[in-house]
């Protein structure tokens, strides 16, 4: 068995939501934590970014663009066109843990959940579920229509988990990276991803206790 055939990575899809800042935690905490990431961004995904972060990934640059985006420079990180239907992810029989989809649009959510495959993200979502791996769908829309409600149920039935971006205040965040950082460790932890992202609730009343502890330097490194 060569490294490669052991490798078994957490696939990251990106699609064009607003809210690549979730994106971007969830790889550092990924590669923070040791994982192999394999990272696929849609084309509206790269449009949303450019608009939110002034970054760009371009398919032959996309380690320095990507290490310029997130502030990692990611060796265990393999990065897959969105354009290519014949890439690894596309096969059940490629090796991964699972795969993350940050943010979710309700229309990848929609072609996901009927079967309509239209880019590589929504055909590895569509292999995750059906070899039954962890699919995690961090939707970033509000309010919802009956249609990505019926979606959404159909997704759930099927295992996948749906994870709406509700970022909490418990943990004592004090700025929106910390919010956003709260989003990401909850996604981690749905993963069995170890992390210091956010405060755990303890039972004890008091967001000062978070404010300590994120002054202490938990959380963003």
């Amino acid at each position: 068995m060569t490294a490669d055939d052991s490798r078994r990575p957490w696939l990251v899809g990106v699609t064009g939501a607003s809210g690549t800042p979730y994106a971007a935690a969830l790889l550092r905490g990924l590669l923070d934590a040791g994982e192999a990431v394999d990272l696929m961004l849609s084309q509206a995904a790269r449009l949303t970014l450019l608009d939110e972060t002034g970054h760009s990934v371009r398919d032959r640059h996309w380690r320095t663009d990507v290490a310029a985006w997130i502030g990692r420079d990611g060796p265990a990180m393999r990065y897959w066109s969105a354009s290519d239907l014949a890439a690894g992810p596309s096969s059940g029989s490629y090796p991964t843990k699972g795969m993350i989809i940050a943010p979710a649009t309700t229309s990848s959510v929609a072609a996901i959940a009927t079967g309509a495959t239209r880019n590589l993200i929504h055909r590895a979502a569509d292999v995750t579920l059906k070899e039954r791996r962890r699919l995690v769908l961090l939707l970033r829309e509000t309010p919802f229509r009956l249609s990505t409600l019926d979606n959404l149920r159909s997704l759930a039935a099927e295992g996948a988990v749906v994870m709406p971006a509700c970022p909490a205040f418990y943990a004592g965040a004090r700025d929106i990276d910390q919010l956003v950082d709260f989003m990401a460790g909850r996604v981690l932890d749905l993963c069995g991803v170890h992390h210091d992202l956010y405060r755990r609730w303890t039972g004890t009343l008091g967001p000062a206790a978070g404010t300590e502890l994120w002054e202490a330097g938990a959380g963003r490194s």
